[in-house]
């Protein structure tokens, strides 16, 4: 057999990402997703938490910075990182929703609903959803003095 022939026989390998799994079978992630007033940031790492998968934020999406955390943006970061994380082999997702926390609001901006729906609309399977906001049991001063903010 000459070389040229060897070199031909060679079988292409196919590469696959992320675990080997059966069909059928679900991979969880965990979306850390953080809706501010300010900006959304949609994070996925592995059930650990430890190793980042993707994360995409509203303002990587959009050009004027008060669009940042509106639901438009956030809808469009979330079917990034849903596309990022099929290509990966990640199937599934638990949600972690986190509003600012501490002394600041304790509520979810705009953009953390659009977000979650957007990733289940984008055919990802949502497991538990949580809220992990930080929620002081005896806060620190809040900014603004003590008369507050006058406008």
């Amino acid at each position: 057999m000459s070389k040229k022939a060897q070199k031909k026989v060679r079988t292409e390998e196919t590469v696959t990402l992320g675990p080997q799994v059966r069909e059928g079978e679900l991979v969880f992630g965990v979306a850390h997703i953080y809706a501010s007033f300010n900006d959304t940031f949609v994070h996925i790492t592995d059930l650990t938490g430890r190793e980042t998968i993707v994360r995409v934020t509203g303002g990587m999406k959009v050009k004027a910075d008060r669009d940042e955390s509106s639901p438009y943006a956030a809808m469009l970061a979330a079917q990034d990182v849903a596309v990022r994380c099929k290509e990966l082999g990640v199937t599934a997702l638990h949600v972690k929703i986190r509003a600012m926390g501490g002394n600041r609001t304790k509520t979810p901006g705009p953009g953390g609903q659009a977000a979650l729906r957007a990733l289940a609309r984008a055919g990802m399977r949502i497991g538990r959803i949580e809220d992990v906001t930080p929620v002081p049991t005896d806060s620190t001063r809040r900014k603004g003095g003590r008369r507050g903010r006058r406008l």
